[in-house]
């Protein structure tokens, strides 16, 4: 390993994803010391600044190696923060998506953090840290055939909510960053695994949903992305601030995701038939 570049050192889970390598590298840049976890090193993270740790969120044995592994790095000063950031996009409608799928929604999304945090959690007693969660827009409204990722996210930021005031007697802080749509691979993976999926299911099933998923996927094909940079200014935004908040948004889409979830939920319905084009697709019947 690498010696820290100055006192503050951070963990950060999913480094090797599009948001995890800019924030590393963000991070880097403003003089923190990054362990970045990765399930397989990637060479764009070989830096002056960042440490790259083996890190399987979905593996306790994993994540409590890691844990050891940075205590005996830091040497006693512990850590300033811990960025949950390693996530995956299940999307299907419910009745095509594999159970298997739902489990490893949850278990990369929610169960995840909380093998990290539980994990981590004497070393930011012990550095006077911070935790800080990515969540997602779908947390705050779900949209149709994204249901497992909007599930999980909601839990995510649920869980986030108890934390905070479960670790304020230690003054350690908890804030939900919530990114929109960032131009990443983590869409291209979804879709792949969700093609996957439809392959494998009944083809009578998959045809009542035909006309619905050509005019998402239409209306997906159209949707405008941030750079991960957006993403990681907000995280970078929540690691420093002195009196961090407990929620941030990054981009404009997150913010109208907030405005959705306040408005009447029939008309928030006809908002996203309209705008993803399926007001008046009449359901296909059963072969």
């Amino acid at each position: 390993m690498t010696a820290p570049t100055n006192g503050r050192a951070i963990l950060l889970t999913g480094a090797n994803g599009g948001i995890g390598r800019a924030c590393a590298q963000a991070l880097a840049a403003k003089g923190f010391h990054v362990y970045a976890g990765v399930r397989t090193p990637a060479p764009e993270l070989d830096a002056t600044g960042i440490t790259q740790i083996v890190l399987d969120v979905t593996d306790s044995g994993s994540v409590a190696a890691a844990a050891d592994q940075v205590a005996n790095h830091r040497d006693g000063q512990g850590l300033h923060a811990v960025i949950n950031n390693a996530g995956v996009l299940v999307q299907g409608p419910t009745e095509l998506v594999p159970i298997d799928e739902w489990h490893r929604q949850f278990e990369v999304n929610v169960h995840g953090p909380v093998r990290v945090i539980q994990a981590f959690l004497p070393l930011l007693r012990a550095g006077g840290g911070r935790i800080v969660n990515v969540s997602a827009g779908s947390a705050q409204v779900a949209f149709p055939f994204l249901g497992p990722i909007g599930a999980s996210k909601s839990a995510l930021e649920s869980y986030s909510e108890s934390l905070r005031v479960e670790l304020a007697p230690w003054r350690i802080p908890v804030s939900i960053v919530q990114p929109g749509a960032m131009r990443t691979e983590i869409f291209a993976k979804s879709t792949a695994s969700a093609e996957a999926a439809l392959a494998e299911a009944d083809p009578r099933t998959v045809a009542l949903y035909e006309r619905q998923l050509v005019a998402f996927d239409t209306a997906a094909a159209g949707q405008r992305y941030a750079p991960p940079e957006v993403a990681a200014a907000a995280i970078v935004r929540a690691v420093q601030a002195r009196r961090p908040k407990a929620f941030y948004t990054a981009g404009s889409d997150a913010r109208l995701a907030i405005w959705l979830a306040r408005i009447p939920a029939r008309l928030r319905d006809r908002v996203f038939q309209r705008a993803l084009g399926l007001s008046g697709i009449e359901p296909a019947l059963a072969h």
